[in-house]
């Protein structure tokens, strides 16, 4: 889904690739986005990738075979064989690598959320707009083959008048345990919540379906404002909220 305001030029092919994030250690990068450039090989090509340290960096490299690994990200976005940057590291650090990237003249597949909260995102949009970039996030749902025929079928009238829809989900990092990497999770201000990431990916796959919200009113809590570390039993605060409840109306 494109964050952008304004048009910009086409990407041409291949589109060198620059990945900020890629774990040698795995991660979404390693199973997500290395496979897809590989299937998309002549049309794109992953030539770089910067990591937390120089030395995890070039694990990384070599795992991948890439060339270029850096251990910061301000040297990967200044490398002319990259034209698009793909930030795949935590919610709290997306703003100055997409900024940087930006800055940099370069274009930028952010993961969703594209930043911590909305005016920031809005900087963001402005920001690529003046550079003449294309901006994305990483909203997948929405190019899902069937999530896509399942939309065409709604909209030709397969399944006749949609009177109304319900979705019950529950996002499991936010329950009464959590890990020690994923305690960041925990603070609301850090903006990666069960609202802004399960709750953000899984109503934009229902809006992609049904269409957008024209009406919405929402409830949020939390319930459980002491959760356990499943791994050391210590207790800690959690501030972002656990239960999400929404109704409106859409489009259809």
């Amino acid at each position: 889904m494109s964050f952008t305001v304004s048009a910009a030029e086409p990407l041409q092919s291949p589109v060198g690739v620059g990945i900020i994030g890629l774990s040698a250690r795995g991660g979404w990068a390693a199973r997500a986005h290395v496979p897809a450039l590989e299937a998309l090989k002549g049309k794109f090509e992953l030539r770089a990738l910067s990591a937390s340290s120089a030395e995890s960096a070039r694990a990384a490299g070599q795992k991948y075979g890439i060339p270029l690994a850096f251990g910061s990200a301000e040297e990967l976005v200044r490398r002319d064989e990259v034209d698009l940057v793909v930030v795949t590291v935590k919610v709290p650090h997306h703003r100055r690598l997409v900024e940087a990237a930006l800055h940099a003249g370069k274009h930028v597949l952010c993961e969703w959320p594209l930043a911590n909260g909305l005016a920031e995102a809005e900087e963001l949009a402005g920001l690529a707009a003046r550079a003449g970039v294309r901006g994305f996030v990483g909203l997948q749902a929405r190019a899902s083959s069937a999530l896509r025929y399942t939309r065409d079928l709604v909209a030709e009238g397969y399944v006749g008048e949609v009177l109304s829809t319900s979705m019950i989900a529950s996002g499991g990092a936010w329950g009464p345990t959590f890990s020690s990497g994923s305690e960041y999770l925990l603070d609301r201000d850090n903006g990666a919540t069960m609202l802004t990431i399960p709750f953000g990916h899984t109503i934009d796959a229902l809006s992609t379906v049904l269409g957008e919200f024209t009406e919405i009113a929402a409830t949020t809590a939390v319930r459980r404002p002491r959760v356990t570390n499943a791994e050391t039993g210590e207790s800690r605060t959690m501030t972002t909220a656990d239960q999400v409840a929404v109704t409106g109306v859409l489009e259809t």
